[in-house]
């Protein structure tokens, strides 16, 4: 913890010497606190302060913070060199032309620490499971107030959207022509990722839409093995099971862990919905699923502009009701039958039991982003709707392609539609986290960037406690790519800082350039590199690399049949797709129509799913 509190205390005085002021009272300020605090304060308490900070910045005027006392004039005494350069110190109004290296560190001081992976408390985690519960009653209060006429005015805009590609789909599910994947991630039955293909329990209702003998078995000479398969009736289906992952020492992240049979089928969807997806050239322009960019700069051109704000919700897979993913799926009867059947009904929530969910489906199955986008992106143009008081058709939906952007939970709207949109949020359940959406002024924030008048602020964030040994893997590993990041803003004096402890670790911790797999020290210019490579005309250093192996798990019989053919089978099916864009321009999905040869991949069938660890190789790499 000391640590933490020492590597701050470097990031204040770099930050001081970049805005030409003192941070020596603050760092005062910051180590008394600390010693009567703790961690929080600088995970949880700083963070809020830094929050407050954005809110203010885009409202032009300081306010109140009850962590933090104004000193003479308006503004806090905490961070008041910093804050002289952004706020006028007798109003506090925003300054005409405030300081970029002064809110950059500012929010670097306050914010860096917000999402470092460590536990939160046992009470938190169960205040968390506790909201989670609320969520649940609050879609069934939703459930129960919405009206005839709001389901079917979303369901008009629904298929005004989505009518193209709910059309291919269905007609994939009528044919049958779904090809299913395991992932490697976790399962509620906790199969390893190869003895998921031994899958030996289904349900009643998959099988009404996911025929055994066409996604259990390669082929029909091997049905005598469908014997060993339970077929489950809704009463007896395994619920989801719910989790806490660390997200911020103030509050976990509650996901939900799908059965196999259920993440199955998910993925058997999600794979054709994608597929339909690509080839819509307007959806394409409204909607993201693997690539952020487009809403990083539309964020940017809002905090120049002023035509776009971004809005943050707050528990928003949780909160989007099954009710509405029902409605928007009427018009196509195999295509909602299917998602229904994949759908998990119950959760098993720690310190509350097995509960029956009227959400569509939260963190964890393979369908909630893509049904959530669908369903933000429907009301954000219904809240538009109704502001303009005139029914949208395509071409008017065309006309906001530059003005609207969905990624998940991350949202660019019309400043000029902002306040209908948000009500029409809120009225169909969605909860805007009003501290982290903004329209006033000129600061924008939307996945993981943020700005000021077009100007990057966005932060380097401390994700991992430092190292004290070489084999703390994960946090060495983080840490240099702390220290690489913090080189590019500058903070040198923190880079030297951070050398210094990695240097004592590392024997070998040379010079790279960026992209180099040696974990080493990325610096401008210089002679890189302390060999050319035996064979190749490639310069090499002598540094770490990570290496991370899948796991032992040996997979033979009918199951590693099955493997091979739906490997087979999805490259085969993919690579006589012709997606509408070029290869490279779209983040590619997985499988892929450019994925390498399964030949690369030889070994799938002895090791397979997520590195239980991660370790660090010495050897000569190359240096870029």
């Amino acid at each position: 913890m000391k640590s933490l509190m020492s590597l701050w205390t470097r990031m204040a005085e770099d930050s001081a010497i970049l805005c030409c002021t003192s941070a020596t009272s603050d760092i005062k300020t910051a180590r008394r606190r600390f010693e009567h605090e703790g961690l929080s304060f600088l995970t949880i308490v700083l963070p809020d302060f830094g929050k407050s900070i954005q809110k203010w910045i885009d409202q032009g005027q300081v306010g109140i913070h009850p962590s933090f006392s104004n000193g003479r004039g308006s503004l806090p005494r905490f961070l008041g060199g910093f804050f002289n350069r952004v706020f006028d110190r007798r109003s506090g109004v925003l300054l005409d032309d405030p300081s970029i290296d002064a809110i950059r560190a500012i929010r670097q001081l306050t914010l860096s620490f917000a999402k470092i992976s460590l536990p939160c408390s046992d009470a938190r985690t169960m205040n968390a499971m506790v909201r989670y519960i609320e969520c649940e009653k609050d879609v069934r209060q939703f459930d129960s107030e919405v009206s005839e006429r709001d389901l079917s005015d979303f369901e008009e805009m629904s298929n005004l959207l989505f009518e193209e590609v709910f059309t291919v789909v269905d007609r994939d599910v009528y044919y049958d022509r779904l090809l299913p994947k395991h992932g490697p991630g976790a399962v509620a039955d906790k199969l390893t990722s190869n003895g998921k293909y031994q899958l030996q329990s289904w349900t009643s209702r998959l099988s009404e839409v996911f025929l055994l003998d066409r996604y259990l078995i390669p082929n029909h000479h091997f049905t005598a093995d469908l014997d060993k398969v339970s077929v489950l009736e809704p009463g007896s289906e395994m619920p989801v099971r719910v989790i806490s992952v660390p997200k911020t020492l103030k509050t976990p992240r509650i996901i939900a862990i799908e059965p196999t049979c259920m993440q199955y089928t998910q993925q058997a969807l999600l794979q054709s919905i994608l597929e339909a997806f690509y080839r819509d050239e307007l959806l394409c322009g409204l909607i993201g699923f693997d690539d952020q960019g487009p809403n990083q700069v539309l964020a940017c051109q809002g905090s120049t502009d002023g035509r776009t704000a971004t809005l943050d919700l707050s528990d928003a897979s949780d909160r989007v009701s099954n009710q509405l993913v029902i409605r928007m799926t009427r018009r196509w009867p195999s295509l909602q039958k299917a998602i229904q059947a994949s759908r998990s009904r119950r959760a098993d929530v720690p310190g509350h039991g097995v509960i029956r969910l009227a959400k569509f489906a939260s963190m964890g199955s393979a369908l909630c982003f893509p049904i959530e986008a669908f369903v933000f992106t429907t009301l954000i143009f219904l809240g538009i709707q109704k502001s303009l008081n005139t029914s949208l058709t395509k071409k008017d939906v065309k006309s906001f392609l530059g003005s609207v952007r969905i990624y998940g939970d991350d949202l660019i709207v019309p400043v000029d539609h902002v306040h209908t949109i948000v009500q029409t949020l809120e009225h169909f359940g969605a909860r805007v986290g009003l501290d982290k959406s903004f329209w006033t002024g000129r600061f924008r924030e939307s996945c993981g960037k943020e700005y000021l008048n077009g100007h990057d602020v966005s932060i380097t964030r401390v994700r991992q406690e430092l190292p004290y040994t070489m084999a703390d893997v994960k946090g060495v590993i983080s840490a240099v790519s702390l220290r690489n990041q913090l080189f590019q803003l500058g903070y040198f004096g923190t880079v030297e800082w951070l050398d210094n402890l990695l240097g004592g670790m590392l024997k070998h911790y040379p010079e790279v350039d960026p992209t180099s797999p040696v974990l080493g020290r990325v610096s401008y210019g210089g002679e890189l590199g302390q060999r050319m490579h035996p064979s190749l005309h490639i310069p090499q250093v002598r540094g770490y690399a990570v290496e991370a192996k899948a796991p032992s798990d040996v997979l033979d019989g009918t199951g590693a049949l099955l493997k091979c053919l739906l490997k087979l089978e999805s490259r085969t099916q993919l690579r006589g797709v012709t997606p509408w864009y070029e290869p490279g321009t779209v983040p590619e999905t997985e499988p892929s129509p450019w994925a390498p040869p399964i030949g690369q991949d030889e070994k799938h069938l002895e090791r397979s799913g997520r590195p239980k660890r991660v370790s660090i190789k010495l050897g000569w790499w190359p240096v870029s």
